[in-house]
């Protein structure tokens, strides 16, 4: 796919807020927050330019976490008081969702009047919400019901995301790659089938414009040993361009999910660890990269951290400054890789 080049230096979408909007979230008044988010961004998009980043994002600013970019903007599921083991706040599926309006676009149109980089957006997927608040008895009739409605909302987003300008977007879904291994991890609420069956809802589109890229993150690190078989399942079901899969453990279960994937896709490779400060050695990271390009051709590839440095407002994964040093480090890989071309 001659421009993926467009977006080799990648990132999955947020970044560690600043603390004034921190502080602005904390104290609750509404006004004074939109006034920090809409100033947070504007810093945000200076940042990734400055970083030379080819993807710009709002960071995930606005939202209390990854997934609020459906869930803040549908009817339909009750925010409980519960936290899980990764900082997110449960949600419950009490009715099927409703959208009131777009969930996305708005900021995507502020980004984009801010810099001439074509904006990314990060969603989170159908499946991996219906999978993790469906509960039988809360008036929603299946998991699988409950993912298709989604679907329908996030598929209608993505198509007026690209109408709108926006030129790549990815769909989270971290269980997934739990499903991949030969030994599949608890899948939730969804099967893998119905998952699947889901997310290929949600990236169709009647129309791909020029250099639109739709893509799915299945999970932030490979299984300990990859069922080649359902990765392949997984490539074929689901009808995204652009697959951002893990390359920062070094291990054989990375490999093996490329060694999956179809020619004809594109594929970004999380090459740097967004979970720990210290930087990788250069050429460890190269020749990760360089093991992919035994079998994969690296024309159509692209690179980015491992995963979202603050998926959880409140509970960034490295600071600031640490996450600077790793944006730079996965720019610095990209022009090892492909020069100064793109």
């Amino acid at each position: 796919m001659a421009d993926t080049f467009n977006y080799r230096i990648d990132h999955h979408g947020s970044l560690v807020r600043p603390a004034e909007l921190t502080a602005a979230r904390a104290a609750g008044d509404p006004e004074a927050l939109r006034d920090a988010e809409v100033k947070a961004v504007e810093e945000a998009v200076v940042l990734q330019r400055r970083l030379r980043s080819t993807v710009v994002t709002d960071g995930d600013f606005p939202r209390e976490d990854f997934r609020g970019a459906v869930l803040d903007a549908v009817t339909g599921f009750r925010r409980t008081d519960e936290v899980d083991a990764e900082g997110l706040v449960r949600w419950v599926a009490e009715s099927l969702p409703k959208a009131g309006g777009p969930l996305l676009a708005d900021w995507a149109s502020r980004v984009t009047e801010l810099t001439v980089i074509a904006p990314k957006v990060s969603l989170p997927s159908p499946a991996y919400l219906a999978a993790t608040t469906f509960h039988a008895g809360l008036g929603v009739p299946s998991a699988r019901a409950l993912g298709e409605a989604l679907a329908e909302i996030v598929q209608a987003e993505i198509a007026l995301l690209v109408a709108s300008g926006v030129r790549l977007i990815q769909l989270n879904n971290p269980i997934l790659i739990g499903q991949l291994g030969t030994d599949p991890a608890d899948p939730g609420a969804l099967s893998f089938e119905d998952a699947l069956a889901v997310d290929a809802l949600a990236v169709r589109l009647d129309e791909r414009p020029e250099g639109v890229r739709i893509g799915v993150a299945p999970g932030w690190a490979a299984p300990a040993e990859t069922d080649r078989a359902r990765a392949e399942k997984l490539y074929g079901a689901v009808p995204a361009d652009r697959w951002i899969l893990p390359l920062h453990q070094g291990g054989r279960a990375e490999l093996d999910l490329v060694r999956a994937l179809p020619e004809d896709r594109d594929l970004c490779l999380g090459v740097v660890d967004a979970t720990v400060p210290e930087l990788e050695d250069i050429d460890t990271v190269m020749a990760r990269i360089d093991a992919v390009g035994e079998f994969k051709d690296l024309e159509d590839a692209a690179v980015s951290p491992s995963r979202g440095f603050a998926d959880v407002a409140d509970r960034p994964l490295l600071s600031a400054e640490d996450q600077r040093r790793k944006l730079v480090l996965v720019e610095t890989v990209a022009r090892y890789c492909w020069g100064n071309e793109f």
